[in-house]
């Protein structure tokens, strides 16, 4: 059951990362774990990769024999499938849906369509694109259009949602990411939210003035007065690191260090 084709790849434990986990934050992946003595196996995958092939780069697939590498028994494990072939659809690093046994054409055609860009998915992400060039009244005004047409679109909802938190305008933005709930991009608008509501508390401690820096964007001096107060009040101090944490996002140096800093207070 090995093949070539562009668009179609094998995969093993070591290549698993890198193809499937890092490579579905680009496009869907969609994993196939199969098995040479498996019938249904040999039904289903020259489907796959017919529809792969059909939808020309869209998505890649992503085929993993079972006996061969251990991996595949890790993510039957990992989604609870007890059964072959399971698909496993990736999207931004993560496992997004699956199916158990062979399906016909019509009906994993419907599977791969789902898993992909809409048309307000893909001008969500030009907006997005838009606001990192700086241009935040154009993004804006594109996130609005689209959310007329796609009210339901989690990429534009918190693309404006973020905007709005920056602006001040919190209760909008808010209102716009907490049913999206547990997105981790809803996660870090939020966080936003109430670090931007931090600038208004009052009281003397170690945490408020902590807080009213972080509020402030003094993130060095916030984080180390955030850390210092783990004496007085352990997990409000923790929590308000985590949502500083998310603000910056995980690649921020000063993240990286006070992530260890807090793990090594804590533990």
């Amino acid at each position: 059951m090995s093949t070539t084709m562009e668009n179609v790849v094998e995969v093993t434990a070591e290549t698993f990362e890198d193809i499937v986990v890092e490579g579905s934050k680009t496009r869907p992946v969609v994993v196939d774990l199969w098995a040479e003595w498996c019938g249904p196996c040999r039904t289903l995958g020259p489907i796959l990769e017919k529809i792969a092939s059909e939808r020309d780069g869209a998505f890649l697939l992503a085929k993993i024999d079972i006996d061969a590498n251990r991996i595949g028994q890790e993510l039957l494990a990992a989604v609870r499938s007890q059964g072959i072939p399971t698909v496993v659809a990736f999207r931004d690093g993560v496992p997004a849906s699956m199916f158990i046994g062979a399906q016909p054409e019509p009906a994993v055609g419907e599977f791969i369509t789902a898993l992909l860009p809409t048309e307000a998915d893909r001008a969500a992400e030009e907006a997005r694109a838009e606001a990192e060039a700086g241009d935040i009244a154009g993004a804006e005004r594109r996130f609005r259009e689209v959310l007329e047409k796609d009210p339901e679109s989690a990429e534009a909802r918190v693309g404006l949602s973020g905007i709005l938190a920056d602006r001040g305008e919190v209760q909008e933005a808010e209102a716009l990411v907490r049913p999206l709930l547990p997105n981790p991009e809803a996660e870090r608008v939020l966080a936003r939210v109430r670090v931007h509501g931090w600038g208004s508390i009052d009281g003397e401690g170690k945490l408020a003035s902590a807080k009213r820096r972080a509020a402030q964007g003094a993130w060095h001096e916030a984080l180390e007065g955030m850390l210092d107060a783990l004496d007085d009040d352990r997990e409000a101090a923790r929590e308000a690191m985590v949502d500083v944490f998310a603000v910056l996002g995980d690649d921020n140096p000063l993240v990286v260090e006070y992530r260890r800093r807090l793990a090594r207070a804590l533990f």
